[in-house]
């Protein structure tokens, strides 16, 4: 009898309380879709059939990793939300002579309500939508789609405990905030925070010096792999410096203007500097979340899409060629057999090859100090650390069809992310004078975007050899070199295969370890991985949006109840409602558009240092990204301004 009555008197909570559940509930079915679906379609069998079907797995699982975590975080911070507000209520039965142990009791149905209506939809949800999102992913993967059905039993258990988890947190953590405080505390919650909050100066000048420093590394980082381990230790100091100077130093700047007497003493900025520095301490953490899922949501979306939209530029930067042959430890007489084996293979298959490229070089992985190189020994990352690509300039004049003379001591070069200021090259006491320094170089490969390196052009064989022996202890060490060999072709492509078997057996009779590289083949893989990639951003796109549109909703709800009471006072004071409506809209867009435009010089900061990222993924062209990027930001901004409008109507209502 007992138990039923929790139930009941649980149900009708909930129903009292749908303007705060609704949307909770319907958040929590969409992140129990969304973790179901990632789980299932990182082990379903259809993925199976791609031929990088492990790395697409891969991308999924972290995806699923991802969306996990973020459900955890984002689940109990909106709780904290629901159990503030409904404290009041909850002190109320208590008073009334309901134990808290009743109370507890409640709580727990309510969970269980809760728990279940979101876990079991959620999890229909996506068994309904699974095959939906299969061909979503293979449509944008570019894989034929495969029929069937699938249901995994796996991701159900595995999304059942995960989020029955949640929940479990959740219940824990609201028994204990109401079993902590007294009746007296319970009723007077939603008014904590009235006492006006001091002005905390070192923490706004942390949270300055830590924005300073996020923006330096992300202005100054020049290399993309660099970039690619200091990126992180940014994205750390600016989500420190945003939290620092939302709470304090949103604080600190009310408190000036506040000082500024011809403009505090007016109505409109009277009410709201006055109200904002009062509710403040409470507005701020959220402010400052709904600006980092902003910034979020804008990175995630316009690196996936540019990196999706541009994978045809990506494959021709990896495989400058569609055909690429490369060859070490060769020498010079090998060269020639290697030329005229491939030209005889090609022959067979009717194949005319253009755009040829071939080269003898030298590469050698060095430490550089200024203009001094030295070589590589240890086998870890090193920020001074360069590849360079030595080429005899017989190679080079071929290739450009030039005919440019060097001297025995002259070079030609060619950076990428490196710095040579002056015009000496040292290879440990071999010095070398650049003669002229290049601004395009057809020789570059596919390592150029991602790493420190540089090219040098020198005038023969002996002055390669000259290097190598400088740099090496060992000066009776027989130079080997490499090979380059890569050329475009018209014609029938479908039988590439064939092509790269005859090429890579009658090479291997020449030289042990020839490598064959062919475009085409390749791209299945790459749509596969960027597909992936999208697919992924889509996903926490949809997840961070939904979260930020969460907290606005439940801030506008908070906010309008809290604020309720003051305008009615204002209102028996005199003031007129156009007056107050006044107020209202300019506390409401100062407040909630002031995330948006930090995300926005978050991104601007930003851009530098995610284009070098970008380049490791060997996406060098910017303009593409500059464009996702500004489309990504114009859409969110309508759609933000959008829940904007919808949720400040609920506000003016609770507090007309």
């Amino acid at each position: 009898m007992l138990k039923s009555f929790y139930i009941k008197f649980a149900a009708n909570n909930i129903k009292r309380n749908t303007q705060a559940y609704i949307p909770y509930i319907l958040t929590c079915i969409g992140a129990v879709m969304m973790f179901y679906n990632m789980c299932f379609l990182s082990n379903t069998e259809d993925i199976g059939h791609l031929s990088d079907s492990q790395a697409l797995r891969s991308i999924l699982r972290f995806g699923a990793g991802v969306i996990g975590i973020f459900s955890v975080i984002f689940i109990f911070y909106v709780n904290s939300f629901l159990i503030k507000r409904r404290k009041k209520e909850l002190g109320l039965f208590n008073i009334l002579g309901m134990e808290k142990r009743h109370i507890a009791s409640i709580m727990f149905f309510e969970t269980v309500i809760i728990g279940l209506i979101c876990i079991a939809s959620g999890i229909l949800s996506g068994i309904i939508l699974s095959k939906l999102m299969t061909l979503l992913l293979f449509k944008i993967v570019s894989f034929k789609v495969v029929f069937g059905f699938e249901i995994s039993p796996s991701s159900i258990l595995v999304t059942t405990l995960l989020f029955s988890g949640i929940f479990i947190l959740n219940l824990i953590y609201n028994i204990f905030s109401v079993h902590l405080s007294k009746p007296i505390e319970l009723l007077k919650a939603s008014n904590v925070g009235e006492k006006e909050p001091k002005t905390k100066w070192l923490l706004t000048i942390i949270g300055i010096v830590c924005l300073g420093i996020g923006y330096y590394i992300a202005l100054t980082t020049e290399k993309p792999l660099a970039a690619m381990n200091i990126f992180f230790v940014a994205v750390i100091l600016v989500m420190i410096a945003t939290y620092c100077l939302f709470t304090a130093g949103s604080i600190a700047f009310l408190k000036t203007l506040r000082k500024n007497k011809n403009y505090y003493y007016k109505p409109n900025h009277f009410i709201w500097i006055s109200n904002m520095i009062y509710r403040m301490k409470q507005n701020a953490v959220g402010l400052a979340n709904i600006c980092i899922l902003s910034t979020a949501v804008i990175v995630v979306l316009s690196t996936t899409i540019s990196l999706y939209i541009g994978v045809e530029d990506i494959l021709k930067t990896r495989y400058p060629q569609e055909i690429i042959i490369t060859s070490d430890n060769i020498n010079l007489e090998n060269v020639k057999k290697v030329d005229n084996t491939i030209m005889q293979q090609l022959k067979k298959f009717n194949i005319v090859p253009k755009n040829m490229v071939k080269y003898k070089y030298l590469e050698l992985a060095l430490i550089q100090d200024k203009t001094h190189f030295r070589i590589k020994k240890q086998n870890f990352f090193d920020k001074n650390s360069a590849i360079a690509f030595v080429v005899p300039l017989e190679d080079y004049n071929n290739i450009e069809k030039k005919v440019i003379k060097l001297s025995d001591n002259e070079v030609l070069l060619y950076t990428s992310n490196v710095n040579i200021s002056e015009n000496i090259i040292n290879f440990n006491g071999f010095k070398l004078s650049i003669k002229k320094r290049l601004t395009s170089n057809s020789l570059t490969n596919s390592l150029t975007p991602a790493i420190s390196c540089f090219w040098i052009i020198v005038k023969d064989i002996e002055t390669m050899k000259k290097i190598f022996c400088s740099l090496n202890s060992n000066k009776n060490d027989m130079v080997q070199f490499s090979y380059y060999y890569a050329f475009d072709f018209d014609g029938n492509k479908d039988n590439l295969m064939d092509i790269c078997t005859a090429l890579k057996n009658s090479l291997n009779k020449i030289v042990n370890d020839a490598t064959i590289e062919v475009r085409e083949m390749a791209r299945e893989g790459f749509y596969s991985i960027y597909g992936g990639l999208l697919f992924i951003g889509l996903f926490l796109g949809l997840l961070f949006i939904m979260a930020t549109v969460l907290i606005i909703y439940y801030k506008q709800i908070e906010e309008g109840f809290d604020d309720r009471h003051r305008y009615e006072i204002l209102q028996k004071v005199g003031m007129t409602r156009l007056e107050i409506k006044k107020s209202i809209q300019s506390q409401i867009l100062a407040t909630f558009f002031l995330p948006l435009f930090s995300a926005i010089v978050h991104i601007a900061f930003a851009f530098k240092i995610i284009v070098k990222m970008l380049q490791v993924f060997n996406l060098t062209n910017i303009p593409l990204y500059a464009l996702c990027t500004s489309a990504v930001i114009l859409v969110f901004a309508i759609f933000y301004t959008g829940v904007y409008a919808l949720t400040a109507k609920t506000y003016y209502k609770i507090v007309s």
